[in-house]
C-alpha cells in the first residue's frame, strides 16, 4: 500500500475516501485487498477506514465530511462543539454541502445544502468545519424551538467563543437569513442594550394587553441607603408600589443573578412589591407577564390597541 495513502489517513483520524485514493494513485484493487484482509473497513459508499473497531467521535466527524466530499464541512451545533461550545451536544452530526448532489443516507448524520460561499464559512484547520458564528446563526435560523435557537447564540457569547459585535457582522454577511431581525435584537441585549430594548418591549406589551404604562427608571433608595433606579413601577389602587425588574438577556449569569436578587430584597418593604421577568419573556411571552401584573392589581387602560 502506498505510504502516502496511510499518511493522509493518519491526518484524517484513520479515514480516507475513494476520491482521495484515486488522486494519489491507489487503485480500487489495492484498496479491496486491504478490505478482504480485514485490515481496513468500509464505512460508506465513499469512505474507508484504515482501522477496525468502533469509531471515535473524531472519526465520525471525518466520516461526515469525507462522505459528502467537495467543499463539505461540519456545521450547526456539531461545528460549535468543535470550537468549544459546552452543554449543547447533539448525537446527530451536521454537515453542510455546497453541491446539489444527493447522498447515500448515513444513520446519525444530517446533510444540508448551503448556497453561501464555502470559503467564507470555513474555519482554518485540517478538519473542514464552519466558523462558529455562521454555524450557530444558521442553526438558529432553522431551529423550530425559538428558545433553543436563542439559547445557542447566547451560550456562544457567555462562553466567550465570540462577541456580540462579531455576531452582528455575520448577520450582514449571511443576508438573507431567517429570523435576522430578532437575532439582531437578541445580540443587542447581549451587548448591553437590554435596558432600552426591555423598556420598549414592556411598553408594547402594556399597549397590547390594556395595562397602564409604568413609570420608568424611578430613583429610589433601598434599605441600605443605596440609590437604585427601578425598571418599571405602577402605583396600585391600595397605595402600594409594584416594581417590575427586567433581568438579563436569556440565561442568568450566576453572579449577576445573585446581585439582581439581593437588589430586589433590599427594595422590598411593606409598601413595595418587587417582581421580575426576563427580557426574553417580555419579548416573546408577554401575555404571561401581563396576566401576572393584572392579577397583582396593576390598573388597566381604558382602551386596548
Amino acid at each position: 500500500m502506498d505510504v502516502s495513502a496511510l499518511g493522509l489517513a493518519r491526518e484524517q483520524a484513520g479515514l480516507i475516501s475513494w476520491r482521495q485514493l484515486h488522486t494519489i494513485g491507489v487503485t480500487r484493487a489495492e484498496a479491496r485487498a486491504q478490505l478482504r484482509a480485514r485490515r481496513w473497513q468500509r464505512l460508506s459508499r465513499e469512505v474507508l477506514s484504515t482501522t477496525t473497531g468502533p469509531l471515535s467521535r473524531e472519526q465520525r466527524l471525518w466520516l461526515g465530511v469525507l462522505h459528502a466530499g467537495g467543499d463539505a464541512m461540519l456545521a450547526g451545533l456539531t461545528a460549535a462543539r468543535v470550537h468549544g461550545l459546552r452543554n449543547w451536544d447533539r448525537d446527530t452530526i451536521t454537515v453542510a454541502v455546497a453541491n446539489p448532489h444527493s447522498f447515500e443516507p448515513i444513520e446519525g448524520f444530517r446533510f444540508f445544502r448551503s448556497r453561501r460561499p464555502p470559503q467564507l464559512l470555513r474555519a482554518d484547520g485540517l478538519l473542514p468545519v464552519c466558523k462558529i458564528e455562521p454555524a450557530v446563526l444558521m442553526f438558529a435560523a432553522y431551529e423550530r424551538n425559538r428558545r433553543t435557537a436563542h439559547g445557542a447564540i447566547t451560550a456562544c457569547v457567555q462562553q466567550r467563543l465570540t462577541t456580540p459585535a462579531v455576531l452582528a457582522g455575520w448577520l450582514d454577511l449571511l443576508k438573507p437569513l431567517r429570523r435576522a431581525v430578532e437575532f439582531r435584537a437578541l445580540i443587542s441585549d447581549l451587548d448591553g442594550g437590554v435596558q432600552s430594548l426591555a423598556e420598549r418591549d414592556v411598553r408594547r406589551a402594556c399597549l397590547e394587553f390594556g395595562v397602564a404604562e409604568p413609570t420608568r427608571q424611578r430613583k429610589r433608595r433601598d434599605r441600605s441607603g443605596r440609590v437604585r433606579y427601578t425598571d418599571c413601577e405602577w402605583k396600585l389602587p391600595d397605595g402600594r408600589i409594584l416594581v417590575l425588574e427586567v433581568d438579563g438577556a436569556f440565561h442568568d449569569d450566576f453572579l449577576q443573578a445573585m446581585d439582581d436578587r439581593a437588589r430586589a430584597r433590599k427594595l422590598t418593604d411593606d409598601r413595595t412589591i418587587v417582581i421580575s421577568c426576563s427580557a426574553y419573556e417580555i419579548r416573546y411571552h408577554p401575555a404571561s407577564v401581563m396576566e401576572d401584573l393584572i392579577a397583582l392589581g396593576v390598573p388597566r387602560r381604558s382602551r386596548v390597541r
